[in-house]
């Protein structure tokens, strides 16, 4: 049987991380866009009501929490500030590779410092001459002995500045485009990193994106992940947990965007009405609605596929390229709704417009997400579209271990001491009740 309901432990997730949004990140929102700064006093209230490092296995300290559930926490904060959202969970990406093919000493040396205190890893692929062709990047990282230099630089990087880390994918054998390809964990304080600036973005700019540059920096061995060779596997692989929470992002983006052009719909009058009665405005106000009930969907199918070891390339394609355009069109309808006033920057939908924009780049461009979907067609037939099934990767994970995960993860939230508020709400948790 299909059942789209959410479970108790669900609703509270969702539900903690809406009042959370509604509180704590929607009044400070455009404070961060104009600064580009890293939200930490956000970052840490959201440490302490455990919305960080949701992603991180409860092992090391982090949530715990599958896809589907990280799905509805990043909607809902993302309703609040799609640049503060991709700060507080840019450690879901950075973390990836380990948790794909990190050892069990590195995922405890380098996760665990992130869940003891509000801290963050960032993600180090794209550069200059690289973004959506990952195997044109040129960084290297050369052996010595024990150890490699680290040479390049990094462009767009989310939580640059703030970053305790950083995942950086390099070539130790440049002559061999994609199998040359290793990923290592790189600290920030190394000598020989440096964050020489800021990017000037357009949208999602409380996501503090820098450029990072390597010179010399020295590493050890045992801070490559998943052996020399490995680094485009293991980005692949991570692209496909994490597309689906970008998803439910442009979900939130796009939600957001609604509601304010819908409310606003039934307060503009024109010619003796609200402009909310005309038929034109209602089927703008149709299409967004149809359109992020669909997002919704796709990016909770791919992320359920995900958290049953199915392979979900195709589906997190779905998600991600259908999410990103979806969040274009209702962001600029949004504008079109207000007129003059969603172009004025007193108008909350502008934000929303530009902070819609990058979804489409980041992560794989619609463009490459359509690419990936064709391959996949390609290799497995017309299957998929009559439902024929998915294909196992990583073994199932039961009703029981995803309770116990929920368990986990508020008995968590109520030892983080995180104040009267937090505590109700892992305390409700606990309990299986929504926090209210």
């Amino acid at each position: 049987m299909v059942d789209f309901q959410l479970n108790d432990e669900q609703r509270a997730i969702r539900d903690l991380a809406r009042e959370f949004s509604q509180k704590e990140i929607a009044p400070v929102a455009a404070e961060y866009d104009r600064s580009a700064d890293f939200p930490w006093p956000v970052a840490r209230k959201a440490f302490d009501v455990g919305l960080m490092n949701l992603s991180v296995p409860h092992e090391y300290g982090g949530g715990g929490l599958g896809l589907l559930d990280q799905c509805l926490v990043w909607e809902e904060l993302a309703a609040g500030c799609a640049g503060i959202t991709s700060a507080l969970t840019i450690t879901a990406l950075s973390a990836a590779p380990l948790l794909v093919g990190g050892t069990e000493d590195q995922k405890r040396r380098w996760l665990e410092p992130l869940t003891s205190e509000p801290a963050v890893a960032s993600y180090g692929m794209s550069e200059p001459d690289a973004g959506s062709d990952v195997a044109g990047i040129r960084t290297t990282a050369r052996r010595v002995g024990d150890e490699y230099v680290i040479n390049g630089s990094k462009r767009w990087i989310t939580a640059g500045t703030a970053a305790r880390w950083f995942a950086v994918f390099a070539y130790t054998d440049p002559a061999r485009p994609r199998d040359g390809m290793s990923c290592f964990v790189v600290p920030r304080d190394l000598p020989g990193v440096s964050v020489p600036r800021k990017e000037d973005m357009m949208g999602q700019r409380a996501g503090n994106t820098a450029e990072i540059v390597f010179q010399e920096a020295v590493v050890p061995k045992d801070q490559l992940i998943g052996g020399e060779g490995r680094g485009f596997k293991l980005a692949m692989e991570v692209f496909d947990r994490t597309r689906p929470p970008v998803g439910a992002l442009a979900v939130g983006i796009a939600r957001a965007a609604m509601e304010h052009a819908f409310g606003y719909a039934q307060q503009r009058r024109t010619f003796g009405k609200p402009i909310a009665e005309h038929q034109a405005i209602q089927f703008k106000l149709a299409d967004m609605a149809m359109e992020i009930a669909a997002t919704r969907h796709l990016t909770w199918h791919a992320a359920w596929l995900g958290d049953r070891g199915c392979r979900n390339a195709r589906e997190a394609s779905y998600a991600k390229a259908f999410g990103a355009d979806m969040c274009m069109r209702a962001t600029t309808e949004a504008v079109q709704i207000f007129g003059g006033y969603g172009y004025s920057r007193e108008a909350p939908v502008e934000k929303l417009m530009r902070d819609a924009k990058v979804v489409q780049i980041y992560e794989g461009t619609s463009e490459i997400q359509r690419l990936i979907i064709a391959r996949e067609l390609l290799r497995g037939g017309l299957a998929a579209l009559r439902g024929d099934g998915y294909t196992p990767r990583n073994g199932l994970m039961t009703a029981e271990e995803k309770g116990q995960d929920h368990d986990q993860w508020a008995e968590r939230r109520g030892d983080r001491g995180g104040g009267a508020d937090a505590d109700r709400a892992a305390g409700r948790l606990a309990q299986g009740h929504p926090p209210g």
